[in-house]
């Protein structure tokens, strides 16, 4: 049986859901996490670099720190366009101040930073603060 595959943000586990369930708040089958969530999820890098190779779906990545006022300005946006796009993508929060390693690895200059990424790889980046009506564009772009 054929599905999309999703990582469980909470656990690390692998999921395979039926594309047509992806708006029916899936969950994880080991922990019981939902999969797809209304808000960003806040990740480690390690949960990063692993959805960012598993999911199926595009994975849109906040790149942010809380000392970065655009960040702060941006976060209520980013997190309208998650609600606007359940089920289509899923978006996820990493803060660079806790994970410093994350600069170098995905070659961050400046944040706020929007990344996406699908099937392994990135198809898409954006620096600055944008609306969710603008997110959402980019998303659809990407």
């Amino acid at each position: 049986m054929a599905g999309v595959k999703l990582t469980c943000l909470d656990c690390g586990q692998g999921n395979r859901i039926p594309e047509a369930k992806l708006s029916d708040n899936p969950k994880c089958g080991t922990c019981g996490a939902p999969l797809m969530t209304q808000k960003p999820k806040e990740v480690s890098l390690d949960w990063l670099k692993k959805a960012q190779k598993i999911d199926d779906l595009p994975l849109v990545v906040d790149f942010w720190a809380a000392w970065c006022g655009p960040c702060r300005m941006m976060a209520p946006e980013f997190a309208k366009a998650a609600g606007a796009l359940k089920g289509k993508a899923r978006f996820v929060k990493l803060d660079t101040e806790a994970n410093p390693q994350a600069g170098g690895l995905y070659g961050i200059r400046g944040i706020p930073l929007l990344v996406a990424f699908k099937g392994g790889r990135e198809t898409a980046r954006q620096a600055g603060a944008m609306p969710a009506g603008q997110i959402i564009d980019w998303v659809g772009r990407a």
